[in-house]
């Protein structure tokens, strides 16, 4: 994501305010856990060109039995076919408002204080869109329901086909990390392994796990560890996102599992029509500067690469429950 900065637009009463930390133009977006996950397309967003981004695929090559040659033979040639997904953008946003008396008078400024409380909105709201594309039931349609301590059920059309009726497992996640390798040969998200995103509750059941490793257990010196990661279970590294906004302790009517997410390459699309900015307005109520807001601001679409749950095209796995 791009560098924040104060939008200046005097005709629309926008200024750059210079006492505002730099701080918060700094770590808004880092603090997030799960925006680094979306991937920015880079498409080039036109004006006055509609409200739907289309991001073009090529199609997966098909797989011959034996790709050797007979001298005689020629070199088959496959042709390419394209496949072709649509996301849409909108408007992000949200602010505060102070006074210029309070301003004056207070003991601690507003506008330092709302610095703060800025940085920890748009971080939770940027999150929150993220997760609502990740667990998206009209896009991301393979769903995983422990239904024992050891097993589970499929659902490949968006839809849980049972209630979870066991914590999420260690034997759960294998199977889940095997569907995604020799199913539909999902490309890892970082080296060999996939990631998965989930509620504090399904990770409270996987740490007590014998096999549940520790981030410093497996990686090396000079490893970049994720913001939130827990631990590993097998292929897949698991990061805690504690917010019931974007993933619920509760999955459907489950009593006993919250809602996850496993992923690897290619998953979730962040488009940036216009990157999410800070504004100052000084005068917010039309009242010569009593009243003064500052706001976040975003034109942004959050999508899955990829909408179906076929082989080689499948890059999500949701951890639900009916």
């Amino acid at each position: 994501m791009q560098a924040h900065n104060w939008t200046f637009d005097a005709a629309l009463g926008i200024y750059k305010n210079h006492q505002l930390s730099k701080k918060l133009l700094e770590v808004s977006a880092g603090e997030c856990k799960i925006l680094p996950f979306t991937s920015d397309h880079g498409i080039a967003f036109k004006r006055n060109a509609g409200e739907m981004v289309n991001i073009m695929h090529i199609n997966r090559l098909p797989n011959s039995g034996s790709s050797r040659l007979e001298e005689d033979t020629r070199i088959p040639i496959r042709k390419l076919s394209w496949g072709n997904r649509q996301i849409k953008v909108v408007e992000f946003g949200e602010g505060v408002e102070y006074t210029h008396l309070m301003e004056m008078l207070a003991v601690f400024k507003p506008s330092n204080s709302l610095q703060k409380a800025l940085k920890t909105q748009m971080e939770e709201a940027l999150d929150t869109e993220g997760a609502r594309a990740f667990m998206d039931a009209t896009a991301v349609k393979l769903v995983y329901t422990p239904t024992s301590l050891t097993g589970g059920s499929w659902g490949v059309a968006g839809l849980p086909l049972a209630v979870a009726s066991a914590p999420l497992s260690f034997d759960h996640c294998v199977a889940v990390g095997d569907y995604m390798r020799d199913i539909i040969h999902c490309q890892p998200y970082e080296g060999d392994n996939y990631v998965g995103l989930s509620c504090n509750r399904n990770l409270r059941s996987l740490k007590q796990d014998r096999y549940w490793q520790q981030w410093h257990q497996y990686l090396q010196k000079g490893d970049f560890v994720f913001r939130g990661e827990m631990g590993m279970t097998e292929r897949i590294r698991w990061v805690e996102i504690n917010r019931a906004l974007a993933f619920s302790n509760t999955a459907g009517t489950s009593t006993v599992m919250g809602e996850a997410v496993v992923f690897g390459d290619e998953a979730i699309a962040r488009l940036e029509a216009e990157t999410p900015h800070l504004r100052l307005d000084p005068n917010y109520q039309s009242d010569f500067g009593r009243t003064q807001a500052a706001a976040w601001y975003g034109i942004l679409g959050f999508g899955s690469v990829w909408d179906v749950a076929d082989d080689g095209k499948a890059k999500i796995v949701r951890i639900d429950s009916l």
